[in-house]
């Protein structure tokens, strides 16, 4: 971890004693911190704790109800988006926000000739601008790439380069490595210590803390819409970081129920094939069995459960659900068969965004819910919603609240009571806890255990070692479409998941 900046520094930008409300809640309660250049300020705290409420406030997508915001040593009560971006301030989202049709150099330098006010776009002049930004980050970006066709971690360096056109000097950095790999995790860091001696601040969301802690030179930790505690990283480990953000201690131990040995398998797979994707998978997962599922990006493992829950189907191999072959040629037939799948990208995937909580608990299970006349049985929907309202915590002030005014962990959660609702045989989870904080994290798996030990059978594909060893009675390693490794007991530590991932 490298050293922080010297107490001497004054901040680039610094906010004082802000306090937002919207309606009766307190988004926002005299919140204060600063920023130095040339250092990388890790903001952590649970999903719904302020955390985005007080960037939109720094960018001026918001303006607080008292308190001010900072920059050079000059204050401004009423900052808008155009004048924080004419200071420096730039917000890299996970969407990133950049134009997929257009190329790598015009989505460097569109913004920044638009917000110059240039009439016309002339590529031969404003193309130095991009090649000089990412010659000076010695990034290997082809600048006539459409950005449609990049990776994740291009994209995410495309929107740096972009940031920097703007001569940002703070750059604050939504959740940037949800979808990377391991080896981009590396570059991008890399990156990130060039900004640093190029004297830019940086603001770091996540919740990933082993990466909090390798990265950055600061943490403040929020709850409740407060700072609880702000400090040295080195002053702070994983296990601190997580009491800060719940108030309470998290056991994050290996915790899996016995099987029973004998029980049939609930699900099986059998040579399964999908060319281009993966080949020969065969796996089987018993009643109240969690089976973890690994792999780098790209390895097979999303189109494996895709092909099981009939979204892409497979071309050859077959699937059982309790000893009897189910033809999964759609999604239709795989609910049908008992199969459920929470999907990685929950808003786009998994959620009517329109509609309220309630609806969208209840979306998938409404034939389940019919009395005898075929009519809907109005009691029971409202006995299932309620109970699974509160069985997941879902925080909101009530299940007929839209599910977009969610955070990311209760939007998981939502998911989630969507398929358990069906009551399926078979649940498939993508990223089950990806982008959500550690306290909703430890509810989300203690969910899935639970259900498991109702005898559902359960696949959780996850790149995050320390969930798979918590959680799962055995993990497939996925690589290059086939399953490569098997590991059960002893075996299951984060260790040899990186290892065997890494082979």
């Amino acid at each position: 971890m490298a050293s922080p900046p010297t107490a001497a520094v004054e901040p680039v930008l610094a906010v004082h004693g802000i306090t937002k409300r919207f309606g009766g809640v307190t988004a926002l309660a005299g919140v204060s911190l600063d920023l130095l250049p040339g250092e990388v300020h890790c903001l952590a705290g649970e999903n719904g704790c302020g955390k985005s409420t007080l960037i939109k406030i720094i960018s001026g997508v918001e303006r607080p109800d008292s308190g001010e915001v900072i920059i050079d040593g000059v204050a401004h009560s009423r900052m808008n988006a155009t004048s924080a971006i004419t200071s420096g301030v730039q917000v890299i989202y996970q969407d990133f926000s950049l134009f997929p049709n257009l190329t790598v150099a015009e989505n460097i330098v569109l913004t920044a000739e638009v917000a110059g006010r240039q009439k016309l776009y002339r590529a031969a002049s404003v193309r130095p601008k991009a090649r000089a930004i990412v010659d000076e980050l010695q990034l290997d970006l082809d600048l006539d790439s459409e950005v449609g066709d990049l990776s994740v971690a291009d994209k995410q360096l495309t929107a740096i380069c972009r940031a920097l056109v703007h001569a940002a000097r703070v750059i604050i950095m939504d959740e940037p490595t949800t979808a990377l790999t391991h080896t981009e995790v590396a570059r991008l860091f890399a990156v990130v210590e060039r900004l640093r001696a190029r004297g830019v601040a940086l603001v770091f969301v996540s919740h990933k803390l082993e990466e909090v802690l390798a990265i950055s030179q600061r943490v403040t930790i929020m709850r409740s819409g407060r700072v609880v505690t702000s400090g040295l990283a080195s002053d702070f480990d994983r296990r601190s970081i997580a009491e800060h953000m719940t108030g309470s201690e998290l056991d994050e131990s290996r915790l899996v129920a016995d099987l029973d040995e004998s029980a049939a398998p609930r699900l099986v797979v059998s040579h399964l094939d999908l060319p281009g994707a993966f080949h020969d998978v065969s796996f089987s997962v018993r009643p109240g069995e969690i089976l973890g599922v690994t792999g780098l990006l790209g390895s097979g493992r999303t189109e494996i459960a895709e092909a099981i829950f009939g979204a892409r189907p497979a071309a050859s191999g077959e699937i059982f659900i309790d000893g009897r072959r189910a033809d999964i040629r759609s999604i239709p037939d795989a609910v049908d068969a008992g199969i459920g799948y929470v999907p990685e990208d929950r808003l786009s995937q998994g959620l009517f965004l329109e509609k309220s909580i309630a609806d969208n608990i209840v979306a998938g299970s409404l034939d389940r819910h019919r009395n005898r006349w075929h009519g809907l049985d109005r009691a029971r929907i409202r006995a299932t919603i309620a109970g699974l309202f509160s069985d997941l915590k879902i925080n909101a002030p009530n299940p007929e609240a839209p599910v977009r005014s969610l955070s990311g962990g209760n939007a998981q959660r939502v998911v989630l009571a969507k398929w358990l609702a069906t009551e399926p045989k078979v649940l498939v989870l993508n990223g089950p806890t990806v982008g959500v904080d550690v306290g909703s994290k430890a509810q989300i798996l203690d969910l899935l255990r639970k259900a498991a030990a109702r005898g559902m059978a359960i696949i959780v594909i996850s790149d995050d070692a320390p969930e798979l060893v918590s959680c799962c009675h055995r993990v497939l390693v996925v690589a290059r479409g086939r399953v490569t490794h098997e590991l059960s007991g002893d075996e299951i530590t984060a260790e040899i998941i990186h290892e065997r991932m890494a082979a």
